[in-house]
């Protein structure tokens, strides 16, 4: 049965061969050795293997903080546990606040330059001012009293043994440091002190503040690479007593639960207290007057606030007068969890309103995706920052002072506190490293970000999680681009690379390459096998094959070890029709090209300018032709095709009464990046139909496809990835027929201020003057 060809459509792309000479087999083969080798630690379904272990520290530790002088003094008693199957002869601590040392290299090794506009941070790393910054260690000693020998480099330090520390044992260390606080707002950094010049009050983010042990582990040994203050932490679980000395006006919260809120507060607010673990609402357990008349007091008197916090992987806390509290309990897979903010005046018209819900519906969502929340707190502070602790973090969000503020305020910092309160999952209990692979803290914590501000509001203007916001970001030139496996020193563009390709690329594992109960389902048993444990990248991309059945090698090779970008064409069309040989057809068709080859510009000229056609002038001239019908269906002609037709079989027949067009796709992949087909058909009627197909049609040659389908209906347009799930770079050389995409610019005027501080007129604002 021949086939017509009755339409064709041709655009040729180019595109150069893999390195290795082959059109395929690079992109589909399995990761092998790039991924490390399984053992009895971690096995190789992605699972913690029968002799998994990780070390353990307890901290007991008493610290004062002097508001006078921005300064802290600490003192701590470590219990380190063991349980590696290797002898120590030393231990290793990070000593964070040593980035502030301008002896560290991170003070340095930064190209920098001179802008019409300079901050004071960025003056400050040119000048250089030396302001005594970084950890002071007093002593160190072991549990009798007995001085240790250490070595500190930079901000790591190294305490020798007095005798090794064998497999099952224990050692107790005692430090007795302090350090003079830095100015956060100039120095950088996560933590340190705000100063408010208008009312004379500090606020402290206390965060990286005791000397932490390092992890040891059996896939790299000690972590022990600097901090640089960009890669964040690896840090060992363990338990916490801490008691904090801070003026006697100071509000303090911290990781974990007081232990004696009862002598911290007066008995009205302690009795609000209690009232707040029923409370459906955010109950203020310090008020705004409260907070307000704090910051006119000095008190010279002090208090000391305990809190204990159990199987965390560090403490951090804040102090200051200047701050309202609210709390409200909050039922999470049928436990209560309070959910609590902390905030100064200037974000209260915020805060009040949303903060603490905030964090209420993050702790749901997170916990339906991975695993239920396990602490008894979540803590939201309002600190102009961004950053995060186990059951605390640090976030922005002000309102101008009249009490208004933008949109724009207002939703980044639902997903400031959405992104800060998740990291509660990763990394704080699902522990991966965050100084050798961000991603896996900052990229999953930004997926789950994404999921839940969509749950949060339909119309949520998420910044990461859906494809086509990646693109600007993947089409840019090589030398600004690196795989997301690369360690975050090394990143040139760090939010990009490290949070959003990653969040993009699982939510399209989600929405487009497994389907969301396949993903869901992988995605939570990685959680639920790695809670408070160390896993690795390895880990997480073998579990979530071994959950799903689905082979996503070439994904991960693509989007984690590759800089490609997504761009795939649609290089040619052509459309198919059954030659079915029925006579009034044949007929139809060869009228159809007679018509189109007789009707020549000159004909259609003459005709228009009216010329007096001979054989019509004088009729003497017609004939037998002149009348003749030359596609006239004749009876035999209708014998032989009802003959043909009745030997045919029934599934012959019902191809032939189908009417079915066939059309035949070709499509280039020129980004390199490969990815499903999405192919929307829109047909005459105006009807549309979406065909998807598998990554894997590029697994016999990665560049080119060619695939036909057939439709009831005639086409007259496709389009490749209609919903931009695939984070294509160039939608334009998705269509056919070609549609052009217009590119706009816009202008700006920069801007610099605090960080989620709202700046200008607001349309707030705007209708509060229209209805005076």
């Amino acid at each position: 049965m021949p086939l017509l060809c009755c339409g064709f459509a041709n655009l040729l792309m180019a595109q150069a061969p893999n390195p290795n000479g082959s059109n395929h087999g690079t992109r589909f083969e399995q990761l092998g050795s790039m991924l490390r080798d399984p053992s009895m630690y971690r096995s190789a379904s992605g699972v913690p293997g029968p002799k998994y272990w990780q070390q353990r520290a307890d901290y007991d530790i008493t610290a004062t903080l002097d508001d006078e002088k921005q300064k802290l003094t600490g003192s701590e008693t470590i219990t380190y546990y063991n349980n590696s199957p290797d002898p120590l002869t030393y231990l290793w601590l990070q000593l964070d606040e040593n980035e502030h040392d301008l002896r560290s290299d991170n003070q340095s090794f930064d190209g920098s330059k001179m802008d019409d506009k300079m901050s004071m941070w960025s003056v400050n790393r040119v000048l250089k001012e030396d302001k005594d910054l970084g950890v002071k260690i007093v002593k160190v000693a072991d549990a009798g009293g007995n001085t240790l020998p250490y070595t500190i480099n930079q901000t790591m330090m190294r305490v020798d043994l007095p005798k090794t520390l064998m497999p099952g044992e224990q050692v107790r260390l005692k430090i007795d440091w302090w350090y003079n606080i830095s100015n956060r707002m100039s120095e950088g950094g996560r933590g340190g002190y705000e100063y408010f010049s208008e009312d004379g009050n500090y606020l402290y983010t206390m965060a990286q503040w005791y000397p932490r042990m390092a992890v040891y582990s059996d896939f790299q040994g000690w972590q022990n690479k600097q901090f640089t203050g960009r890669g964040e932490f690896a840090l060992t679980f363990g338990n916490f007593r801490v008691k904090m000395t801070v003026p006697a006006d100071h509000v303090v919260g911290a990781t974990g639960e007081c232990q004696n809120y009862k002598e911290m507060l007066s008995s009205t607010q302690y009795q609000r207290w209690q009232q707040a673990q029923n409370s459906k609402e955010p109950l203020e357990i310090i008020t705004l007057d409260e907070a307000k008349q704090n910051l006119e007091s000095r008190s010279t008197a002090s208090k000391t606030w305990i809190y204990e916090a159990r199987n965390v992987r560090d403490f951090a806390w804040v102090s200051s007068r200047r701050l309202v509290w609210d709390a409200m309990a909050t039922n999470v897979e049928g436990k209560k969890v309070m959910a609590m903010s902390y905030y100064g005046p200037e974000a209260y018209p915020l805060y009040r309103r949303y903060s603490t819900k905030v964090v209420a519906h993050t702790l749901k969502v997170y916990s339906k995706h991975t695993i239920p929340y396990p602490y008894p707190v979540a803590i939201s502070v309002e600190a102009a920052n961004g950053m995060e602790y186990p059951m605390i973090c640090f976030n922005y969000g002000r309102a101008e002072k009249d009490g208004t503020y933008s949109e724009a305020t207002k939703n980044g910092m639902i997903g400031v506190i959405t992104h800060e309160v998740g990291h509660n999952f990763f990394p704080m209990i699902v522990n991966s490293d965050e100084r050798q692979w961000t991603w896996m803290d900052e990229g999953l914590n930004t997926f789950c970000q994404f999921l839940t501000e969509q749950e949060w509001d339909n119309n949520f203007p998420s910044r990461r999680g859906p494809a086509y916001k990646i693109v600007d970001y993947m089409k840019m030139s090589k030398d600004q681009l690196e795989p997301v496996m690369t360690n975050s020193e090394n990143i040139v563009q760090f939010g990009p690379n490290a949070y959003a390709k990653p969040a993009t690329a699982l939510n399209i594992l989600r929405e487009t390459v497994m389907g969301r109960e396949l993903f869901d389902f992988s995605f939570r048993e990685y959680a639920r096998r790695w809670a408070f444990k160390h896993p690795t990248p390895a880990d997480f991309f073998r579990t979530m094959e071994d959950a799903s059945a689905v082979d996503l090698d070439w994904f991960w090779r693509g989007w984690f070890y590759g800089i490609e970008p997504v761009d795939i064409a649609i290089d040619s069309v052509k459309w198919y029709r059954l030659d079915t040989q029925e006579p009034g057809a044949v007929s139809r068709d060869k009228k159809a090209e007679y018509d189109r080859d007789a009707d020549h510009i000159s004909r259609a000229r003459n005709r228009a300018a009216g010329v007096k056609f001979a054989v019509d002038q004088d009729t003497s001239l017609q004939d037998f032709y002149s009348k003749w019908d030359r596609f006239a269906v004749s009876d035999k002609d209708k014998a032989r095709y009802n003959e043909m037709y009745a030997s045919l079989s029934p599934e012959e027949k019902r191809l032939y009464d189908s009417k079915k067009n066939f059309y035949e796709v070709s499509f280039s992949n020129v980004g390199g990046l490969v990815m499903p087909l999405i192919i929307e058909w829109t047909f005459a009627d105006g009807t549309k139909e979406t065909d998807r197909i598998s990554a894997y049609i590029w697994r016999k040659d990665e560049y080119h496809v060619t695939k036909v389908f057939a439709k009831d209906k005639e086409v007259v347009a496709i389009k490749l990835d209609p919903q931009r799930e695939t984070a294509d770079i160039d939608e334009e050389n998705n269509s056919w027929p070609r549609v052009s995409v217009p590119s706009k610019f816009e202008l700006f005027q920069q801007q610099r201020g605090p960080r989620g501080a709202s700046r200008g007129r607001n349309p707030m604002q705007a209708a509060r003057e229209g209805s005076n």
